[in-house]
């Protein structure tokens, strides 16, 4: 059975594209913002993305471009569904990435047939060609179906919060993120809202995890003034 996950801030959206598909013998998963939808894309890998436009924080097309920039997520197909009905908008969809663009408002009939033809097109063979199950940055995997991290003096298993924020970290490698940012594109908090003092404790956290000496981290390393990073150079065990 096909699962599908459907990211839209409208929640009477939402549950109405969920009872319908389920009618077509479909799995549907929901999420009310961008974050959100990715990290349940990361933990339950969707054959299938249907994806409004406007929503509060991160919008559609970036969800999309982080979709296509995701080794775990790359692959799966992402249907647009929104009110934008300008030329231009359709456009700029395609260009972050999506496959298909339906406006609201829709017809349910016209919506399955579309998913119908999306999945045959990716074809259950492509996508289980194409799962990425960890991610690897030096000497340290993450498994993404388990929640473990390994690094070559242990095997931790991780919180969802903890998986999320070293997921991020190792796969934008070598980038800096200062807190504001991993409280938006993690934590899913407004722009200017959260404190640093969360990210703070979750990095300690890991740091003890997976370091060999977490008061000297080799692995998740303070840029002074500018945040936190993953290094791709750490091989000591």
């Amino acid at each position: 059975m096909s699962l599908i996950l459907v990211i839209d801030d409208d929640d009477l959206v939402s549950r109405t594209l969920q009872r319908a598909l389920k009618m077509y013998d479909y799995q549907v998963m929901t999420a009310n913002s961008g974050i959100e939808g990715l990290q349940l894309a990361r933990r339950h890998r969707p054959d299938l993305f249907i994806l409004d436009i406007m929503m509060p924080g991160v919008d559609g097309y970036q969800v999309c471009r982080q979709i296509r920039g995701d080794p775990l997520l790359q692959d799966a197909p992402v249907l647009f569904l929104t009110a934008k009905a300008k030329d231009e908008d359709k456009i700029e969809g395609f260009r972050a990435g999506g496959d298909d663009y339906l406006i609201k408002p829709f017809n349910m009939q016209e919506l399955e047939l579309r998913v119908k033809a999306i999945l045959r097109r990716a074809g259950p063979e492509k996508v289980e060609e194409s799962t990425v199950n960890e991610v690897v940055v030096g000497n340290v995997v993450l498994d993404c179906r388990t929640f473990k991290v390994t690094a070559p003096h242990q095997t931790i298993l991780l919180t969802n919060v903890q998986f999320d924020l070293l997921y991020h970290l190792m796969s934008h490698a070598d980038q800096v993120f200062n807190s504001q940012q991993l409280l938006q594109d993690v934590w899913d908090y407004p722009r200017d809202t959260g404190s640093p003092e969360l990210v703070r404790a979750h990095i300690k956290n890991l740091r003890e995890k997976i370091e060999p000496h977490p008061a000297d981290p080799i692995y998740i390393k303070t840029i002074q003034g500018h945040g936190y990073s993953f290094s791709s150079e750490a091989t000591r065990g």
